[in-house]
């Protein structure tokens, strides 16, 4: 029997090309960069074996919006995807807004003066938008 100490919620950051995955423990809330996966058509199944691997409870998934708060054309095909997503995955499902997220992780990983990757700054991103989640819904997944 899984125990909840055992259990994880895990962020996406949708992009075109790549989705960036992070995930922190539901005990211990503290998030850290997963993976980064390529946003293709075999991305459902993907995303199924990471969930069951991480024994995710829930899953928050990046909102982007204009600086205005306005959806975009990155709104729309992400609502989109999160539709597919929700046929695809029975657990409960969260929204966050992630502005400025993306320039904030390679920003970072700029700071530390060691080679990256696009995905580097994607996964770094999807922990960013999960700890803004924790910190703003701290009863989630207890």
């Amino acid at each position: 029997m899984m125990s909840s100490s055992d259990s994880s919620i895990l962020a996406l950051d949708v992009g075109g090309r790549r989705i960036g995955v992070a995930s922190a423990n539901v005990v211990a809330r503290m998030a850290h960069p997963l993976t980064t996966v390529e946003n293709n058509a075999d991305i459902l199944p993907v995303l199924q074996k990471i969930l069951k691997e991480e024994r995710a409870v829930g899953l928050v998934v990046g909102l982007p919006r204009s600086l205005n708060g306005e959806d975009t054309d990155q709104t729309r095909t992400i609502r989109t995807f999160v539709i597919a997503l929700k046929e695809a995955i029975a657990l409960p499902m969260y929204w966050q807004d992630e502005a400025v997220t993306s320039k904030k992780a390679e920003e970072e990983l700029q700071g530390r003066g060691k080679p990256f990757a696009k995905g580097d700054i994607d996964a770094l991103a999807a922990t960013y938008i999960l700890e803004d989640f924790l910190q703003e819904h701290p009863e989630v997944g207890i």
